[in-house]
């Protein structure tokens, strides 16, 4: 959608707002009401709706409602709900689209890194993680397009999932318990090279749940530094300028962005 569409949107959207949101002049002197006087009411007038957490917005009057994974806005007297995105046309920014993308990030520091299998290229200065499937298809086209990254560090989760690959548990294990690691995830992923099977300590069921905790229900996903998750069989140019914004965002200031998960 072009920005002179966006615009025409956005000013129909206040103008039917204009209206909806509109209070009588006896609420419009009361306190003004905050976050979680909003949250308070939404429940009360809901008691049956599971309500995330409620935000102010930059549009006065106007509150952010979390709602499982979308977002809604809302007015002060609970009543009016507006779905769709909120643009600042000066700033040129869809905020939805920000906020939602924050609502997904992964806190990178607190994963387990010691559970993933550790590719340190060149100088090893970026850093992402990827959770991965031995048989998943796309997992082998991401490995292909990835082998070019340098300077990277890599952290593969193996992740099998079972319900569509009932072999590649057991081949993640043999890759775990190799004694090479990374020699035997790429022999397998880029050759189709299987490891003799093996049994050791693995922590192949932990990623399992680490996924299902994190939302991550598919692979290959990948996470960057600074939290942000890109699912699917991204190309290695899309790759590398998804990780330039990672060392962007840690080179600029500070932002408030966080894991909702």
């Amino acid at each position: 959608m072009t920005i002179n569409k966006l615009r025409s949107a956005l000013c129909l959207c206040l103008l039917g707002a204009s209206v909806a949101f509109a209070l009588p002049a006896t609420a419009q002197t009361a306190a003004a009401p905050t976050a979680n006087s909003i949250a308070e009411r939404l429940q009360s007038l809901y008691p049956a709706t599971h309500f995330g957490a409620v935000n102010t917005t930059p549009w006065p009057g106007v509150f952010e409602v979390v709602m499982g994974a979308n977002l809604a806005y809302v007015d002060e007297s609970g009543q009016y709900f507006l779905f769709g995105h909120l643009f600042d046309m000066k700033a040129q920014r869809d905020i939805t689209a920000e906020r939602k993308e924050a609502q997904t990030r992964v806190d990178f520091a607190g994963l387990p890194l010691a559970d993933a299998v550790k590719d340190v290229r060149g100088t090893g200065a970026r850093t992402l993680a990827i959770f991965s499937d031995p048989d998943c298809p796309y997992c082998l086209k991401l490995e292909t397009e990835i082998k070019s990254l340098t300077d990277v560090t890599i952290y593969t989760f193996l992740m099998p999932i079972a319900s569509l690959h009932p072999g590649a548990r057991s081949k993640a294990i043999a890759v775990w318990c190799s004694r090479d690691r990374v020699a035997a995830w790429h022999a397998l992923m880029l050759r189709d090279e299987t490891s003799p099977a093996r049994e050791c300590p693995h922590p192949v069921d932990r990623n399992i749940a680490l996924g299902e905790r994190l939302g991550i229900s598919g692979t290959p996903t990948l996470v960057a530094a600074d939290g942000r998750i890109l699912p699917g069989a991204a190309s290695s140019a899309q790759i590398e300028a998804w990780l330039a914004r990672a060392t962007a965002s840690a080179e600029g200031p500070a932002t408030n962005a966080s894991a909702a998960r």
